[in-house]
């Protein structure tokens, strides 16, 4: 039995990642400095080409941001205003944020409440309501796979083109296959909370189709072919070499990390399981061959209670997402209502990430969990 005491658990602690590497990264960078080369160049593309086949792709694109990495995406595949393109109402904003910026129209379709990623049954009801659809952005959420061959079986018949949004999910596995080489373009994020997260923003894409790498090479730099020669209208979104060089000293770490992460997984679901708590942790289906749990999400009665009382334990956690994105505001024009999506709207209230980043130790978890059956007895 652990007493509970006063002790700190941050939900993430990059300064002691950073503590590990920092000569590495500290040379890194130096070495940019010292080449006074800022802008693409040879550390990007070393990196691409590091990451490309470690996603299961033969071409990496790197940007600014997993922001822009969803609009490149959409412009590569010439998304217009007033096109249609489905997604799920629980995920980060970016995701339907980059569909409103194209000028385009998101279409929500409810999640799984086990894996919250896109419930695969409902996709094909919502395509025949929506014959404007032209693209889908499927989630592979908190690290975990959405479960893609159904979707891809639908795309076909739909002529529908597919992004795979993996901004949490760098090295996750779907039946053996990474996230970002099932669809014709994946999406990635390299902000600083990811598994491989650089000093600042980040992003990159991924695909095996020649063509398609060249327009978002192009795209990613104003749409510029040659020298002040523009063939597509793009955006300035480039991928900084000092932080291109961050991420492939982090990289070499990333498969150690994730191990880690997957180790602390499993304690967790054997002690809250042991300790009879009312919570749920998340749930691996057996398409998800490889999980790489960026964010480990329970559900739980009492939520805010819960989370209130794990703070005054010294135990960081976060709400993965508060409120649904179809309930938006600034989605107000799309006329969906409370009850919509009744999976999406339960999470919300139901679900809180707990520390499970590489930092954790074994009697961490242990605290957490014990801290958690503290509060329910």
């Amino acid at each position: 039995m652990i007493t509970i005491s006063q002790r700190q658990i941050p939900l993430l602690d990059l300064r002691a990642q950073h503590a590990k590497i920092r000569d590495e990264v500290v040379g890194a960078m130096m070495r940019v400095v010292d080449s006074q080369k800022f802008i693409l160049g040879e550390e990007v593309q070393k990196l691409e080409e590091e990451l490309a086949p470690y996603c299961g792709a033969k071409y990496a694109v790197g940007c600014a941001s997993g922001s822009d990495a969803l609009a490149l995406a959409l412009m590569a595949l010439e998304i217009q205003p007033g096109d249609e393109v489905i997604t799920v109402p629980f995920t980060f904003f970016a995701t339907a944020g980059a569909i409103a910026r194209q000028g385009a129209k998101p279409v929500f379709v409810d999640i799984e409440p086990a894996t919250f990623n896109m419930d695969m049954n409902r996709v094909e009801d919502v395509l025949r309501s929506h014959p404007r659809a032209r693209a889908v952005i499927p989630v592979h959420l908190f690290g975990g796979c959405a479960d893609m061959d159904p979707l891809m079986e639908l795309s076909a018949r739909y002529g529908l083109q597919v992004i795979e949004d993996a901004a949490q999910s760098i090295g996750s596995e779907y039946k053996r296959r990474r996230a970002g080489s099932i669809a014709g373009v994946g999406c990635f994020s390299f902000y600083p909370s990811k598994n491989l997260g650089a000093y600042g923003d980040g992003g990159m894409l991924t695909t095996s189709d020649p063509k398609r790498a060249q327009r978002l090479q192009a795209l990613r730099i104003d749409g510029r072919t040659g020298k002040y020669i523009h063939k597509w209208a793009g955006i300035n979104s480039r991928l900084d070499a000092l932080q291109a060089a961050v991420l492939r000293v982090k990289f070499r770490y990333l498969d150690r990390w994730t191990a880690r992460r997957q180790q602390n997984a499993d304690l967790y679901r054997k002690l809250l399981s042991a300790a009879g708590t009312p919570v749920t942790p998340p749930a691996a289906a057996s398409y998800q061959t490889r999980h790489i749990y960026n964010q480990f999400v329970i559900r739980c009665p009492q939520r805010d209670k819960l989370q209130a009382y794990l703070r005054e334990h010294g135990i960081g956690t976060e709400i993965y997402y508060p409120l649904p994105l179809h309930l938006q505001k600034c989605f107000a024009a799309l006329g969906y209502q409370p009850g919509d999506f009744p999976a999406s709207e339960r999470a919300s209230s139901e679900v809180l990430a707990l520390p499970v980043n590489p930092e954790v130790s074994a009697d961490d978890v242990e605290y957490v969990s014990e801290t958690i059956r503290s509060f329910y007895a």
